[in-house]
Formats: structure tokens, C-alpha cells, sequence
């Protein structure tokens, strides 16, 4: 077998090819295959001949060296452990062959001389393939990390402006940058119990949102417990629909719940840019308003709150300046700051406030009258203002208000 060695070697690398998908490789690929497959067949002639105790042998360096390079290109692991059990399967069958064509050798020994050689074979490709299994685990983590430090600092320097090659970076990122984009940040509110297990889960569900929208993404950490993403998304999406996807698919996550923020959907590499800083400032409105603000918060409905959340202090002393008693911190302050929201919001109209709210009409008019008298002046004396300050109240509620009252 050893004088074959070669012959055989060839036919291993042509069955392997041809019978595993995964490994039909380029020629430099094979190559590497090829080198593989010549020092494993000489260890295990080496053990037989040498009668060694093969779980003291070091998996060849080819064989790990290809190993590598399959981790390198997220080649599944299986492809390679069903390469050895093909190949020893192959490897024992010429060696019995070897065994029984010759005419010396009785029915006896040739059972014996088998089962040998079984046993000896199969312990040799046991104690490789363990030790190939942690060398693949090993580089697969280490490239992952080094691949993602690349994305992140390929993403950064686009989010930062930086004069970037716009071509070379879509083939590094497997991502398109002359689209609709719709940017996102997902997040947990506390650290889970095992560590990564957050930035899997919130990877997984980046996934599940872009299925949804039918779409390519990108994601990226931002820390150990958020990430940021961007879909993809058609020219004919409907608007609004990010938003119902994001908000299916965290329904269907069990407890603790992750949080999303959304930006508006944009095109291009500006667009690109744009979408991520809005949902980073939707983000920064759901921090600071905590579960009121509910799993996602989308930049449409609270632009004009981001920007107040940049000097929270400033904002809860113009806050209770625009509302005066208004800006109560109780229970029935709040109904009333309720009913003038949506009064101002449905063009001070009383009869849809009512319906609305599903109170009588007169029990609406109260409500105003008793608001602006808390308030200290008329309701339409500076309108936009006393919108956005409800607004604001409404999402941050204690941390704009009066607590004193």
C-alpha cells in the first residue's frame, strides 16, 4: 500500500471531491486537499507499520493547515469529518483487499490481521479528527472576530464620512450601499446571563427582521449587548412596514424582551448614514423614557423628543415653563395633559377628542377649560409649543416634570 501510496492518494482527493459538495474546491484548494489527504494516508500507514499507539499521534500539518483554511471559508466542519469517515472507509477496504489477495496468509490470520487494522485505523482518524475539530473551532472563532473588527471599522469609517472605496467596501461587506436602507439598532436593557449569548440573539433576530422585509442586511455590535443593522429594502416596500416587521418578530421573542429603534428609510451611501443617526436618536428617547416608549421607537413619531433629550435638565425646566400646572406629576394631571394632546392633535376639536378618548363632549370641554386655568394662559397663546412640550411629557414623563406639585 505504502509503494501505492500516491495512486491512492489521487483516487481519495477525486472521490472526496466529487461525493462532498463543500469540497470542490479551486485548484489551490484541492491542492491543500490533495497535501492533506497524503499525509494522513502516511500516518496511518506509519501507525500500522510501526505498530504505534495512535492516540499519541499529532494530527499532520497539511491536515490541519487545510482545516484552517476551511474555518476561513465557513466550509461546514461536517464536510470535513465526513471526508475521514469516506476516506478510512476507502482506506480499509484497499488494506483487507491487500490482506486477502495474498495467497500465503489463512482465513484465520487474515481475520485477524483485519480487525487490527480496523481497530488501529479507526483510532488513528478518532485522535485526528478531534484534534481537527478544535483547530477549526479555533480559527473559525478567531477569523470571526478578526472578520467582524474589519466590518465594524469598514462600517465606522462610512458612518464617519470618510473618503472610502465605495465598490471594494460593498465586496467586503457583502452589502449594497446604492439602495433603500433601513437602519436599526437592537438592544437589551440588561446584560443576559451567559456572555455573548445577548449579541447572538440580537444577530439571529436582525436575520428574522430582513427575512420579513425580504431584504439583504448588515449588522455589526455596537457593544456587548446591541447591535446595529441595516436592511435593505425594495423601492416599492410600503411605509411602515419596517416597523411591523421589527415589532412581529420581538413579539415572538420570550422574556427578556430586546428593544428596537428605527430611522426613516434612505438611499444611498448618505442614506445610508442618515437612517443610522436617526435610530440612534430614537434610541437615545428610549432610553431615557424607559418601557413608555414600548419595544420600538421609531425617529418618525420622535424627532423633535431626540433633539430635547440631548440637555434633559433644559428640557424638564422648558417643559414646566410651556405647561406651568400642566406639568403636575400625578395621576390626574396626566389625564388632563391626555386629553389636550389629543385635542391639539385632532385640530381642537371637542367631538373627535371625545370619540377619541370615549368621553362625552362636555366632559372634554371641562378637561380644556380646567387645563388652561392649571396652565395660567390659553392653550392657542403659543399652540406648537405646548404640543411638543406634551409630547415630551407624554414619552419621558418624570423626568420632565414637576416633581414638587
Amino acid at each position: 500500500m505504502a509503494a501505492d501510496r500516491a495512486k491512492m492518494v489521487d483516487g481519495l482527493v477525486d472521490m472526496l471531491a466529487s461525493e462532498i459538495a463543500p469540497l470542490q474546491h479551486d485548484d489551490h484548494l484541492l491542492g491543500m486537499l490533495a497535501a492533506s489527504v497524503h499525509e494522513s494516508v502516511a500516518g496511518g500507514l506509519h501507525v500500522l507499520q510501526n505498530d504505534l499507539d495512535p492516540r499519541g499521534m499529532d494530527a499532520p500539518e497539511a491536515a490541519v493547515q487545510y482545516t484552517r483554511r476551511l474555518a476561513q471559508r465557513a466550509i461546514p466542519l461536517s464536510a470535513l469529518l465526513r471526508a475521514y469517515r469516506l476516506g478510512h472507509a476507502v482506506f480499509v477496504e484497499l488494506l483487507l483487499a491487500e490482506i486477502a489477495a495474498d495467497p500465503q496468509v489463512h482465513t484465520a490470520e487474515a481475520a485477524a490481521a483485519g480487525m487490527v487494522a480496523m481497530r488501529m485505523s479507526a483510532a488513528y482518524v478518532d485522535t485526528v479528527s478531534e484534534q481537527l475539530v478544535i483547530a477549526y473551532e479555533t480559527e473559525r472563532e478567531a477569523w470571526t472576530q478578526h472578520h467582524s473588527m474589519l466590518r465594524a471599522g469598514m462600517i465606522k469609517s462610512l458612518l464617519d464620512g470618510d473618503e472610502v472605496d465605495a465598490a471594494a467596501t460593498e465586496v467586503s461587506l457583502g452589502y449594497r450601499l446604492n439602495q433603500q436602507h433601513q437602519s436599526l439598532l437592537l438592544w437589551f436593557d440588561r446584560a443576559l446571563n451567559s456572555p455573548g449569548e445577548g449579541l447572538l440573539t440580537l444577530e439571529r433576530l436582525a436575520a428574522r427582521i430582513a427575512a420579513a422585509l425580504n431584504g439583504p442586511h448588515l449588522s455589526v455590535p455596537a457593544d456587548a449587548d446591541s447591535v446595529q443593522v441595516w436592511v435593505g429594502l425594495a423601492e416599492d416596500t410600503a411605509e411602515g412596514a419596517a416597523r411591523w416587521a421589527v415589532s412581529a418578530v420581538l413579539e415572538a421573542v420570550p422574556e427578556p424582551k430586546p428593544r428596537a429603534a428605527l430611522g426613516r428609510p434612505a438611499t444611498g451611501l448618505a442614506g445610508f448614514r442618515a437612517s443610522h443617526r436617526q435610530a440612534r436618536a430614537a434610541r437615545l428617547v428610549a432610553v431615557a423614557a424607559g418601557r413608555r416608549c414600548g419595544p420600538v421607537t421609531d425617529y418618525t413619531e420622535v424627532g423633535a423628543i431626540a433633539l430635547l433629550c440631548t440637555d434633559v435638565g433644559a428640557t424638564r425646566i422648558w417643559v414646566q415653563d410651556t405647561l406651568g400646572g400642566l406639568a403636575a406629576d400625578d395621576d390626574a394631571t396626566e389625564r388632563l395633559r391626555e386629553t389636550v394632546r389629543v385635542f391639539l392633535h385632532l385640530g381642537s376639536s371637542h367631538t373627535a377628542a371625545a370619540e377619541k378618548l370615549n368621553l362625552h363632549k362636555n366632559s372634554v370641554v371641562y378637561r380644556i377649560s380646567r387645563a388652561e386655568a392649571l396652565r395660567g394662559r390659553p392653550l392657542r397663546s403659543d399652540r406648537a409649543d405646548v404640543e411638543l412640550a406634551l409630547r415630551a411629557a407624554h414619552l419621558l414623563g418624570p423626568l420632565v416634570l414637576d416633581q414638587q406639585n
